[in-house]
């Protein structure tokens, strides 16, 4: 590993690093997804909807404050916040529950450009530094200028190596995060249609 590294030039230190934050951010991530999947409770969501729609404002939110599903709490917290704007109160729940899903995914976006960029940078230099050695007498050491052609190669491969397989991950946590985004607006619009109906109140 470290002869790999010891070719491969100093620009692996900066892949070794990024390579080490993708993994962190993607297993921090996994865990996530896994304790949110847990937690859901698609019987509170009803219970709130079938109170809220009995004109129970109250038991709603009691029943939401119980359980620990984002999709309830996010019901929970526009029914609380309900006075000043019902529609912008259960916008902000969305969000502030969105963010949660989306946090560690700009750095993983950051990291898939950035891997091969500094694969290609180590390309540059490998070469630079194995044409930089023509005409001088290291020529007569033929190790010497493969060695910068492998430093090249080595760098590249490794750089497209972290962003092909943070990009497997990535895509799989934004999938999860659209998932959650549709599942919040399904029950917000249908949570806000409840509550328009003319023989509803909020008490």
């Amino acid at each position: 590993m470290f002869i790999i590294f010891e070719k491969g030039g100093l620009v692996m230190w900066p892949l070794l690093l990024t390579s080490v934050v993708a993994l962190t951010v993607v297993v921090e991530r996994f865990f996530f997804i896994i304790r949110e999947k847990s937690r859901r409770n698609s019987g509170a969501v009803e219970k709130i909807l079938e109170h809220a729609e009995k004109g129970q404002i109250d038991t709603a939110i009691e029943q939401g404050k119980m359980s620990s599903d984002f999709v309830a709490r996010a019901l929970t917290y526009g029914l609380t916040h309900r006075e000043k704007s019902f529609s912008s109160a259960l916008l902000q729940a969305a969000n502030l529950e969105l963010k949660r899903f989306n946090q560690g995914l700009p750095i993983l976006d950051t990291i898939i450009t950035l891997a091969p960029l500094l694969g290609l940078l180590g390309t540059v230099t490998g070469m630079i530094r194995a044409f930089g050695l023509l005409g001088h007498k290291e020529l007569e050491a033929p190790t010497v200028i493969t060695g910068g052609i492998a430093e090249a190669l080595i760098a590249t491969a490794f750089g497209l190596g972290i962003a092909i397989l943070a990009l497997i991950p990535f895509n799989y946590l934004n999938a999860r995060l659209e998932e959650a985004r549709h599942e919040i607006e399904d029950a917000s619009t249908h949570l806000e249609l409840l509550l328009r109906k003319p023989d509803r109140r909020f008490s």
